[in-house]
């Protein structure tokens, strides 16, 4: 595990009201891949300090970022959304992880699943996707409370979202918790082999994998990333 190494926030991006990315500049960082995240360590006036894990939302090749979703009764992500000033620094490391990653020359098809903020590490291999001119065929599926909590709106192209509080006037979509109808539905079938990626809060992560498999997905095609109730 490589060591704790300083970091400066470069700019500070408002993505819905309760979630913020961080652009951070940090010094010999030794770049990432699509889907890896990072440890933030941040220590407060008297001494104490607080670590949590947050997936990068930067495509490969650009400065390290991170979107964060405020926890009403968290400890830090209320500081990184609504108090962090361009110029302020923090402590990182990483990148972290090698399971949870897709690169374009894996190819496709690729499916992405997300829930709330585990959009981030999927858009990551959006943005890679992009930028790489893959030829692979993608599908996302985005669980989301409502439309003012759709992180990178402006730039999902075509996905299928699930409303699971609140829908939009007119909407004609699901407004469901994702189940296994929805999977069969809304994502690549079994025989097309893709490679699967889940990320978003335990009981969702867990549910959408044992509907994959149920279908008879492959559960080596299948990688989940979770975080608890509590947040990472």
């Amino acid at each position: 595990m490589t060591s704790f190494r300083p970091a400066t926030v470069r700019e500070t991006i408002r993505e819905t009201p309760t979630a913020s990315t961080l652009v951070l500049d940090v010094p010999g960082w030794p770049g990432h891949r699509a889907g890896q995240h990072v440890d933030l360590r941040l220590t407060a006036e008297d001494g104490y300090t607080a670590t949590r894990s947050y997936s990068i939302s930067s495509a490969p090749g650009d400065p390290p970022a991170v979107t964060v979703e405020k926890l009403d009764d968290g400890e830090v992500s209320p500081y990184l959304v609504d108090d962090a000033q361009v110029g302020d620094e923090l402590e990182l490391r990483g990148p972290v992880g090698g399971w949870f990653v897709w690169t374009a020359e894996q190819g496709g098809p690729l499916q992405l699943i997300g829930g709330g903020s585990g959009l981030a590490p999927l858009i990551s291999m959006l943005r890679h996707h992009r930028r790489s001119g893959s030829d692979a065929e993608v599908r996302l599926l985005l669980s989301a409370r409502g439309p003012h909590d759709v992180l990178f709106a402006d730039e999902l192209v075509d996905p299928t979202i699930t409303y699971t509080r609140e829908a939009p006037p007119g909407w004609s979509g699901y407004t469901r918790r994702v189940d296994r109808a929805m999977l069969e539905e809304a994502a690549f079938p079994p025989e097309r082999s893709p490679r699967m990626f889940v990320c978003g809060p335990t009981g969702l992560v867990e549910s959408v994998a044992a509907g994959l498999v149920a279908l008879g997905h492959d559960p080596s095609r299948i990688r989940t990333e979770r975080f608890g109730a509590t947040g990472r």
